[in-house]
C-alpha cells in the first residue's frame, strides 16, 4: 500500500472544496432530527452515493473528506463516528462500528508537518468495532474480526482475530466456520 502525499503549502481548490463540502454537510446531519430521511439523504450525500442502502449512520459524525469513504450493504455506524479519510476508508458489508469511533487514513510527516501523508483503511466483512476504538492509517482489518473496546489499532488485523489494547494485540481467533456466509 502506497504512502500519498499532500503538501498543505501549496493550495489545493479540489481538495478544498471537498473539506467545506463536507464540513457542510457534516453540520446539516448534526443538526437534523436523528433517524429521519432527512439524515438518511445527507447521508448519502456526504458519501456521494457510496453507502449501501441498508446502511446507518448515527449523528453526530465528522467526515473531512466524504468522497473518499465507500461503505457496503447492512453497516451500522453509531454516533461520534470521525474520520479523516484523505487515504480513503473502505468499510464492507456487515461491518458494526460502535461510539466514538476515530479512523485516520493520514497523519502529519515527522519532519515537513505541513505534509500530510495518507494511506488507506480497509475494513472488511463482518468486522464488529467496539467502543472509543482509534484506527491509525494503513490499516487492514480482516472478516470477521473483532476490536476490543479502548483500542488503538495500529497494525493490520488478520481475518477472525480478536484484538485488544494500545496497540491492539491479537488475545484469540473466533471459528471462520461458524460465521454465516
Amino acid at each position: 500500500m502506497e504512502e500519498v502525499r499532500i503538501d498543505l503549502r501549496i493550495p489545493n481548490k479540489e481538495i478544498m472544496d471537498e473539506v467545506l463540502r463536507s464540513a457542510q454537510i457534516c453540520h446539516k446531519i448534526n443538526n437534523a432530527m436523528p433517524y429521519t430521511q432527512e439524515v438518511k439523504e445527507l447521508v448519502t450525500e456526504l458519501f456521494k452515493g457510496a453507502i449501501g442502502e441498508s446502511s446507518t449512520v448515527n449523528p453526530p459524525v465528522f467526515v473531512n473528506l466524504g468522497e473518499n469513504v465507500k461503505i457496503g450493504e447492512n453497516v451500522v455506524i453509531m454516533n461520534n463516528f470521525q474520520c479523516m479519510s484523505a487515504g480513503g476508508l473502505v468499510i464492507e458489508d456487515n461491518t458494526m462500528i460502535s461510539l466514538n469511533c476515530t479512523i485516520a487514513t493520514n497523519n502529519h510527516d515527522f519532519y515537513e508537518r505541513e505534509v500530510l501523508t495518507c494511506k488507506p483503511v480497509h475494513i472488511k466483512k463482518n468486522v464488529w468495532i467496539g467502543l472509543n476504538v482509534t484506527i491509525l492509517p494503513g490499516v487492514t482489518i480482516g472478516e470477521n474480526a473483532v476490536v476490543g473496546a479502548g483500542s488503538v489499532v495500529t497494525k493490520d488485523v488478520p481475518d477472525n482475530a480478536v484484538v485488544v489494547g494500545s496497540p491492539a494485540k491479537i488475545i484469540k481467533f473466533l471459528d471462520g466456520e461458524k460465521f454465516k456466509k
